[in-house]
């Protein structure tokens, strides 16, 4: 039997605590998060896009990348406001660094998108269907992120499989709650 432990484990300081979940935890982890978010918040707009009444190619691609943009930007304000509210001070170049880098993944999610508008631009396919196959592969990709996270973590294909499906059927729901609200 073993004593228990006569002093309290201490508690990090503000000035001591990591600023933010990004750059607390694991790097890839944090990187993945915010692809999955991108992915989620693109294929809403996607599909707005195609639901869209006369939308033209550089409208579309323009309001794809200007939705990627304004995420992205909005991320980096909320980790720098987080930062500050946590550590009373500013982040220095190497947390800036790791910020940029963590955030980077919510502007590949427009990649896709913008490949397939251009595309379509150069005659390939109509434009409303260059949207619906952009959301069609963004979906699929929730579908295979959760797939893969199923198979890691070792109940096997079946598992994974339901892993993938409940991914992909909860990045559709938010897909869906996004446009009832106006993404």
């Amino acid at each position: 039997m073993t004593a228990p432990d006569p002093q309290p484990h201490p508690v990090a300081s503000a000035a001591s605590a990591p600023a933010t979940a990004a750059r607390a935890g694991d790097t890839a982890a944090a990187r993945l998060k915010e692809r999955i978010y991108a992915t989620i918040t693109l294929t809403a707009v996607v599909v707005a896009l195609a639901e869209g009444d006369s939308v033209d190619h550089g409208e579309a691609a323009l309001t794809v990348a200007v939705a990627a943009l304004g995420v992205w930007l909005a991320t980096l304000v909320a980790d720098e406001q987080s930062h500050r509210a946590l550590t009373r001070r500013s982040a220095n170049r190497a947390e800036i660094r790791t910020a940029l880098h963590v955030s980077s993944p919510l502007l590949l999610g427009a990649v896709g998108p913008l490949v397939l508008i251009g595309m379509s631009a150069l005659g390939a396919m109509d434009l409303v269907t260059a949207l619906l196959i952009g959301a069609g592969v963004e979906v699929a990709t929730l579908f295979l992120w959760g797939w893969r996270t199923g198979l890691r973590l070792g109940n096997g294909p079946v598992s994974a499989m339901i892993s993938g499906l409940l991914d992909t059927v909860i990045g559709v729901g938010v897909v869906a709650v996004k446009l009832l609200g106006g993404h």
